[in-house]
């Protein structure tokens, strides 16, 4: 066995899974072992928006002082665990609609489960069943612990995910696409998360959701760019779509800048503590992400690009991850010291 098809193997290829960017579209996709393989076909790259989500709700109960391990826990598990559901989803309905054709943008920035083989139907099978399980129980749990509030929670966040791709007319194709993943990844996450784990309601825990979720709605609108050149042709009606490329590329901007002005308003309001301002530490990615969409794409990726057509969509994922774990170390030291 030789060393490259060793380390595509194991924990330490499942780790890399989570924190990477998206592995090449090539035939190395076949040497992974099946656990990364899911791992991969999943986009687990994209998953620690999820998992920052289910942080910024703890560290908000842990600052009141209604904390509850368990419930944390499991709001962990179970947004990680629709998050994967829904990028499978994605790439099925993409695929069985027709949309992932060789030469979408999708076919080419990683390996498509399904197209490429990399996933067979048992084993695609086995870990959607395996993932689905998981999240009703961890629903039902909520449904009698916290009762209906907790389901209405789950279950608009849900609808969500499913009106994004696999409705019959998906959200993603009418525009609103971006305007679902603000509301799932911000309010519904942070602030239902925040719900189920202290069993109150909160408009502090919805305000501070705000920040991130612009961060996660500037990472899809900034792969909506990247693909519009593909989407408009195909009529998928997505927001740069509709608003073209140059104002598409403002408005997002928009939403970075949005970040950290929101983040200042609510430290200047008393809702979150000045610990908050850590995350200008990741300003100056930030200013990089601006930088990189003032002005249009590059008609060719840089020597050794990884990801490529994928261009706005990886500096907004790369600054938005360093944004959420620095936003939650800000609200871990204010929990500690409120």
């Amino acid at each position: 066995m030789t060393a490259q098809r060793v380390a595509a193997r194991g924990p330490r290829m499942w780790w890399r899974a989570f924190v990477g960017f998206y592995p090449p579209r090539d035939a190395s996709a076949q040497q992974l072992d099946p656990v990364a393989k899911f791992l991969y076909s999943a986009r687990s790259v994209i998953l620690v928006i999820s998992a920052q989500a289910a942080l910024i709700a703890g560290l908000l109960a842990i600052a009141v002082r209604k904390f509850d391990l368990l419930s944390f826990v499991l709001v962990l598990v179970g947004f990680v665990t629709a998050h994967m559901i829904s990028n499978l989803s994605n790439d099925y309905f993409g695929y069985r609609r027709g949309h992932d054709t060789p030469d979408s943008p999708r076919m080419r920035y990683t390996m498509h489960p399904i197209a490429s083989g990399v996933l067979d139907a048992r084993t695609l099978g086995i870990g959607l069943g395996i993932l689905a399980a998981i999240g009703v129980a961890i629903v039902a749990y909520f449904w009698v612990a916290r009762g209906l509030v907790a389901l209405i929670f789950a279950a608009a966040g849900l609808l969500l995910l499913y009106l994004y791709d696999a409705a019959p007319r998906p959200l993603k194709s009418l525009g609103l696409g971006e305007i679902a993943a603000f509301l799932v990844w911000g309010p519904l996450m942070v602030g239902g998360g925040y719900f189920v784990i202290t069993g109150e309601v909160s408009a502090d825990a919805f305000l501070a959701s705000v920040p991130y979720g612009l961060g996660v709605m500037s990472i899809l609108m900034g792969k909506h760019i990247d693909q519009a050149d593909f989407d408009r042709p195909h009529g998928h009606r997505t927001l740069p779509v509709v608003l073209g490329d140059r104002p598409a590329r403002a408005v997002n901007r928009a939403f970075v800048a949005g970040m950290y002005l929101t983040v200042a308003a609510l430290i200047v309001a008393g809702r979150l503590t000045p610990f908050a301002a850590l995350v200008l530490v990741a300003l100056p990615r930030g200013v990089r992400a601006l930088s990189v969409m003032a002005s249009p794409r590059p008609d060719a990726p840089p020597p050794d690009y990884v990801g490529w057509p994928l261009w706005y969509h990886r500096v907004c994922l790369v600054h938005n991850r360093l944004f959420g774990w620095v936003y939650v170390a800000g609200l871990a030291l204010g929990a500690l010291v409120t």
